[in-house]
């Protein structure tokens, strides 16, 4: 079998086990000891499409059931795979699907404001009950933030909150934008917690009748209000800016138009945080299989990319943090309460088989992605002075402590 040939030359840890569609059985041994996964394929061309399009084939198979894992889950099968996928990407095939997707990564991620908003459509328009049966409460569809990596997800994902919010450096009565505002968790807490006034902006139907419904059941509608709005539409002046899980897409060829709307939409004295997937390595393009059934128009950037289209349009970078495992943690919780649900699903929120294995490699494959394929999330502090916050980064865990803003600023 062809494709077992050809992973025998790349395969360096564990072991797979590939069964045809005639029965037969192929054994691709690694030099070093790890993982033993069997899977078994159906339909004639399955071997010769996941050899020549394997970031593609390999999802559209295990969706419509031509390769199932015998022994272990799809997860056990996308850890193997991670593992080695330095070598992987060493192929003629890989490497020529690489410089492919960079070539037409500009057109792909065009993204103008009607454009943006259908793909905002396609992933967060979905039956309202799906996220429920795995996010936590307050539905916090981005990576939490893990103190000790024990934490349950709820704890981290409020501890994300805190640690977002210290880095805004708030008071009572300052006028905040959240920039994709999702289904409203971090407004409603900013606003809850610090007595800010709060306008949040999101492309999806869905998520906005469910955050307009929070902030009125909370007794916030006063000071937090939600907007079916592109943020490039948006015309307001603010003290601070947020936008957390957004910038995945806004698109590479919107860069310079970001941060420039950014900038007219910041006071002189105001503050950003950016939280956003990212890379460690060049820049790229999106995985074949993601772009087409999960995220269209999405792409998570190097961080050359981000800082080059800050610099150009004049605004301060005034702090950067790398989380590297955070996600992989956050994506491990969400799948375990994905499968944990996936008969609800299938049943309260009318989702058929070929859609739960859908989103059961969507999600393994992200945590893989974050475990071995250089994924990780940034936060960018981004200011228009370069005084708009303390010299050094004390007041960050003060905040967090709740020592307030006017303390530790005092203290410079």
């Amino acid at each position: 079998m062809l494709f077992a040939q050809v992973l025998s030359r790349v395969l360096g840890e564990g072991q797979l086990t590939i069964i045809d569609a005639a029965g037969r059985s192929h054994r691709v041994q690694g030099a070093r000891p790890g993982p033993a996964v069997t899977v078994r394929l159906r339909g004639r061309w399955t071997g010769l499409r996941l050899l020549l399009h394997p970031r593609l084939a390999l999802g559209e198979a295990f969706m419509d059931g031509k390769l199932t894992v015998e022994n272990g889950d799809i997860y056990d099968l996308l850890d193997l795979l991670g593992r080695n996928m330095a070598a992987f990407e060493t192929t003629p095939f890989v490497r020529w699907s690489y410089g492919f997707q960079r070539l037409v990564r500009t057109v792909e991620q065009y993204n103008p404001v009607g454009r943006a908003a259908r793909n905002a459509a396609h992933h967060y328009d979905l039956n309202d009950q799906l996220y429920d049966f795995f996010l936590d409460r307050d539905r916090q569809y981005s990576c939490a933030y893990f103190k000790t990596g024990e934490e349950p997800l709820e704890q981290a994902q409020l501890d994300k909150k805190r640690h977002i919010a210290a880095k805004l450096l708030l008071r009572p009565g300052q006028n905040v934008l959240d920039i994709g505002s999702g289904w409203g968790g971090m407004g409603l807490f900013l606003s809850q917690e610090f007595g800010v006034d709060v306008t949040g902006v999101t492309l999806s139907k869905e998520q906005l009748a469910v955050s307009s419904r929070r902030a009125l059941e909370g007794g916030l509608a006063d000071r937090v209000r939600f907007k079916l709005l592109d943020y490039r539409e948006e015309s307001g002046r603010y003290d601070r800016i947020v936008s957390v899980g957004m910038f995945e897409h806004v698109g590479v060829a919107h860069y310079l138009e970001f941060f420039r709307k950014v900038k007219g939409l910041l006071k002189e004295d105001g503050v950003m945080l950016l939280h956003a997937i990212g890379r460690m390595e060049p820049p790229g393009g999106t995985n074949t299989w993601l772009k087409k059934y999960i995220f269209p128009g999405g792409y998570t950037p190097a961080l050359s990319e981000v800082l080059t289209a800050i610099e150009k349009v004049g605004l301060w970078v005034t702090d950067v943090e790398v989380l590297r495992l955070h996600y992989a943690r956050t994506l491990r919780h969400w799948r375990s309460r994905f499968n944990a649900n996936r008969e609800r699903i299938k049943q309260m929120a009318g989702y058929d088989e070929r859609f739960c294995r859908m989103w059961e490699f969507y999600l393994a494959g992200c945590e893989v992605a974050f475990r071995y394929m250089n994924q990780m999330v940034f936060q960018i502090q981004i200011a228009r002075k370069q005084d708009a916050v303390p010299l050094t980064r004390d007041y960050m865990v003060d905040a967090e402590r709740g020592v307030g803003v006017a303390s530790s600023m005092a203290a410079e």
